[in-house]
């Protein structure tokens, strides 16, 4: 189900997305598990520990609209650090920016105060048109074509902001760029503070089993492994970050629908699900096609666990039973592909452009054979727990930007579905 569901979704973005997505995931013969039961090729290294930070919880915040003015004090400049990895380019991004380094409390009023205007400026261009004739009307539509991409810019850029100060109200500090430190001597990547107790508690209990869940199929019997040290590929990393993401979006989406249904005591009996009704559920859903092909093996690192693929003990090995899964596999196979869809051009955008922030670009060649040639791949260093740390917080992410896509939705209309 969690590979059928994030496959889907993979595919979304493939259909929405006018640039190349590299951070697809690929579930095809070349990804060898941690051990047996693992999805990345790594070489051992060195052990290393992670201290735990302390731990702060927030919600969303105000809906208070006010007006906010940035500040160019020196009080927004005293951060040299970035508080995200991916900077924010337009006006709209700028702003917000500040205020998120001077005064964070502040993003929820700024952010409703931008999306009135570009409200405004929607129904203006619509009123604008309207009138336009002959010659007049063609100008006018270029024109307009020319703002609405820049609303889109700035519509993207807010849905950020607001996913990054919603980790600043957890306590949890987002992932820098993904480079080897100059202050360790082995080069590894992961010198970020270990904060998976503050990403734990962001979920509920029965999301968070299916987070577990993921974890096993990814790291295998290496999730309990907090000191080894891997050599990895760094293309690969962001592969499984950007599917866990999208995976986490996926998540809340239908944790969301299970938690109101449980409140209401309207969940279906679960004796009425069958496990092995699970394994046709993802057929249904699972994207076909030929064999090797970009498009089939184009999915969710979880695909080959679900298919017998790349896991020894086949289909559904080290997935554990949950209330939430079993509630999910009692979707039909439509129900389970709009729930695994991300519903607007400007969240696929944001998964892309994050996940590249984090990780670089990479260089993609694909040979006169169809394949693709990985002899220009990096090779980082990192720890299983930093592993870890990173699909926590890739889950987180995807979350988040649910919870803010329907938020600005409500106050500045723009998802189709």
């Amino acid at each position: 189900m969690e590979a059928a569901a994030a496959s889907v979704a993979r595919s979304s973005i493939g259909l929405h997305s006018h640039r190349p997505v590299l951070f697809s995931v690929y579930s095809g013969p070349d990804f060898i598990r941690f051990g047996t039961k693992s999805l990345l090729p790594i070489k051992h290294y060195s052990s290393v520990s992670n201290p735990k930070p302390r731990h702060r919880r927030k919600g969303f915040g105000s809906r208070r609209c006010m007006v906010v003015r940035a500040s160019s004090s020196s009080e927004s400049s005293r951060s040299m650090d970035p508080i995200a990895p991916l900077q924010l380019e337009s006006p709209v991004g700028q702003f917000l920016s500040q205020i998120l380094i001077s005064h964070p409390h502040l993003v929820p009023a700024a952010v409703e105060q931008q999306l009135e205007q570009l409200q405004t400026d929607r129904d203006a261009e619509k009123h604008e048109e309207a009138s336009a004739s002959g010659t007049e009307l063609v100008l006018y539509r270029r024109i307009a074509e020319v703002k609405a991409n820049e609303r889109r810019k700035a519509l993207e850029e807010i849905l950020y902001a607001l996913v990054v100060q919603k980790f600043m109200d957890a306590n949890v500090s987002l992932i820098p760029s993904i480079t080897p430190s100059s202050s360790d001597s082995s080069g590894r990547v992961d010198t970020w503070l270990s904060q998976d107790e503050n990403l734990e508690q962001l979920h509920s209990s029965e999301a968070y089993e299916m987070i577990q869940n993921h974890l096993a199929l990814i790291l295998g019997n290496r999730l309990g492994d907090s000191t080894s040290v891997a050599q990895i590929s760094k293309l690969r990393v962001g592969q499984v970050y950007a599917a866990s993401v999208m995976y986490g979006y996926f998540l809340k989406r239908v944790d969301q629908r299970f938690q109101l249904e449980k409140s209401m005591k309207i969940l279906p009996d679960a004796s009425d699900v069958e496990e092995s009704g699970i394994q046709q559920v993802v057929g249904d859903v699972t994207p076909t096609g030929a064999e090797g092909s970009h498009e089939a093996l184009s999915s969710h690192p979880e695909v080959s666990s679900f298919s017998g693929g790349v896991s020894p003990g086949g289909f559904g090995h080290g997935i554990k039973a949950s209330r939430l899964r079993t509630y999910v596999m009692s979707f039909d196979g439509e129900t389970l592909q709009r729930y695994a869809t991300i519903r607007s051009k400007e969240a696929v955008s944001i998964i892309e452009k994050h996940t590249e922030a984090l990780f670089g670009r990479p260089e993609i060649v694909v040979t006169p054979q169809g394949t693709v040639d990985s002899s220009n791949d990096v090779q980082i260093k990192i720890s299983f727990a930093g592993l870890k740390r990173l699909v926590l917080e890739a889950v987180t992410f995807g979350s988040f930007l649910w919870d803010v896509e329907s938020y600005v939705d409500s106050r500045y209309h723009f998802v189709m579905n």
